[in-house]
């Protein structure tokens, strides 16, 4: 992600120390595309300043900090970001503040895409020396309350697999949520796990050590469509025994006994639906947006319309 500034000077040196700092950053950060030079004129008359171009990449942390406080302004949400990095390539920042929770999501669903594009705009390739920088976000503290949660379901899961020593498949869960399963069952003697499924569906199966390694998710028996409770079938012969109406097969009915006929009421036929002649309008092409500056027009696009309509 860049900056882009356009200043004009009396020399392209000044244009571009006027430019460094509006932008905030030291001048040899920046990389300059002089679109006019400067002109002395004779005496005074017929000078021109200089034109500049001035460009600023961004650093991974700076473009995630820039596009989120971007989202969460559109979407007028007010939120304290905090960047937390030790240098290792892996950063974390940390969303606090009213209303920043519906970012969140059903079991963190939405944080996880909030993360993926927050990833995406921090480490687009604008320079061939940008190296990757993973970044995770937590929001009110989210994370840590999950883990705990996934904890507490992997023991009790665990459980209950060594008790009834039959396997048990956790709901679709993402990659972070099953290394922490994986985790916790490793410190529990008597079971393990396996990840099974495709990615957006993938879930950890719990399974007695020792049994076959489950490679899919297996579908639970279905009973018999005519079985009763008991496991007994209600034949014919026994229901013209006790004097019951006896059951049916597929297709068998009773000669003697006549339908009666279905009259439509009233006199009127009743209408029949008749295709219009004029063609179908084409589908509506939704475009995707190819980058992330066109998904920034898209949302003040978005969040302007809201506005007027509100």
């Amino acid at each position: 992600m860049k900056k882009d500034i356009i200043v004009t000077a009396k020399t392209v040196e000044e244009a571009a120390l006027e430019g460094a700092s509006q932008l905030g950053v030291n001048r040899e950060d920046i990389t300059l595309d002089v679109l006019e030079e400067p002109k002395k004129g004779f005496l005074g008359i017929g000078s021109s300043p200089a034109r500049v171009k001035i460009t600023y990449i961004l650093k991974p942390l700076e473009a995630a900090k820039s596009f989120i406080e971007t989202l969460l302004r559109d979407l007028g949400i007010a939120g304290e970001i905090k960047i937390h990095d030790d240098g290792s390539g892996e950063s974390l920042i940390t969303i606090e503040g009213d209303g920043v929770s519906a970012l969140i999501g059903h079991h963190g669903d939405t944080l996880e895409a909030f993360q993926y594009l927050v990833n995406l705009a921090a480490n687009k390739k604008d320079d061939e020396e940008r190296q990757y920088t993973r970044i995770t976000i937590n929001i009110e503290n989210y994370r840590e309350k999950r883990e705990e949660t996934l904890r507490k379901l992997a023991t009790k899961m665990a459980a209950k697999v060594k008790k009834t020593g039959k396997n048990i498949a956790l709901e679709p869960m993402n990659a972070y949520e099953r290394r922490i399963i994986h985790a916790e069952i490793q410190k529990i003697e008597g079971v393990s796990t396996n990840s099974v499924g495709v990615e957006g569906n993938r879930r950890v199966i719990i399974f007695p050590e020792g049994a076959a390694k489950p490679t899919e998710l297996t579908k639970p028996e279905r009973k018999p469509r005519n079985a009763k409770k008991g496991g007994k079938r209600f034949d014919k012969q026994g229901a013209e025994k006790r004097g019951d109406k006896p059951h049916r097969e597929k297709g068998e009915y009773n000669k003697t006994e006549r339908r009666p006929e279905r009259k439509p009421e009233g006199d009127t036929p009743r209408p029949t639906y008749k295709r219009p002649d004029t063609p179908r309008p084409a589908p509506r092409k939704i475009e995707k947006a190819k980058d992330l500056d066109s998904y920034f027009a898209k949302l003040k696009e978005f969040s302007s319309t809201n506005q007027s309509n509100n």
